[in-house]
């Protein structure tokens, strides 16, 4: 059997129909619903992945994935700890990950915010390739190569944490992605897009079922979607992600 997808939008999500793409790709059965539906049915145990896609929830008012996350506390918290402790697989990506971070539910699953995604160093909107080292051996990223690459669009990407409680992340492994130069050197703008603190562009939580990431795996589903889709060593390393959460099931 195929593993169900429930994937999220709302107003000023964009990057559903790419997410829902991706995993029938991957070979997933796909449920692309309203938050307000899903409020309505709180039905998420029936479904064995999660995906908040990219986009600009609401705007970005109150900043950027506030709204949604607020959503998810007030309406859905018992039922995602319900999906969490069955065994789910959650990915929030761009916004998605900022929703993550707000609601809680990474670093600890305690649905208390610990960490953020802020504004840009550059003070801009960032569009453009970067070099990721793969930390981790979360499911999500299982058999990837140590540096992949892909594409990045925000304006609110900066990952920031306390003292403690990133020194909790990086001594815990939580740390999924990392910007790199082409050399996997930790490396300043324009390699690190929006100054995120130790270079981090995803993380995990403990189990290494949730993952939340900045880059847009769902853009890098075809070898000819990089601008250097002619370089016989570029993979499209983004559906590798997808196929790993189906095959997870399998």
């Amino acid at each position: 059997m195929k593993p169900k997808v429930l994937i999220v939008r709302t107003a000023g999500t964009n990057c559903d129909k790419e997410t829902e793409f991706a995993f029938k790709t991957a070979g997933a059965d796909t449920y692309l619903q309203h938050i307000n539906y899903i409020k309505q049915k709180k039905d998420l145990t029936s479904y064995q992945i999660i995906c908040i896609p990219g986009g600009f929830s609401y705007g970005d008012d109150l900043g950027a994935g506030k709204i949604l996350s607020l959503e998810f506390m007030c309406w859905l918290s018992d039922e995602l700890k319900k999906f969490i402790d069955k065994g789910g697989l959650i990915l929030g990506i761009c916004n998605g990950f900022q929703v993550l971070v707000k609601t809680g539910i990474l670093p600890d699953l305690d649905f208390k915010q610990k960490i953020t995604l802020t504004s840009n160093d550059s003070a801009r909107f960032e569009s453009r390739w970067v070099y990721l080292k793969v930390d981790s051996k979360s499911v999500w990223l299982k058999n990837l190569p140590d540096v992949i690459t892909f594409p990045i669009a925000h304006g609110e990407g900066k990952f920031y944490a306390e003292g403690d409680v990133l020194y909790k992340i990086e001594e815990s492994g939580l740390v999924a992605l990392r910007y790199v130069d082409e050399s996997m050197n930790l490396a300043e703008y324009p390699f690190n897009p929006n100054g995120s603190v130790n270079n981090i562009a995803g993380i995990t939580d403990y189990t290494g079922r949730i993952l939340g990431l900045m880059p847009h795996p769902e853009r890098f589903i075809f070898k000819h979607h990089s601008p250097f889709w002619k370089d016989k060593q570029i993979s499209p390393f983004g559906i590798e992600i997808f196929k790993n959460s189906v095959a997870y099931f399998k």
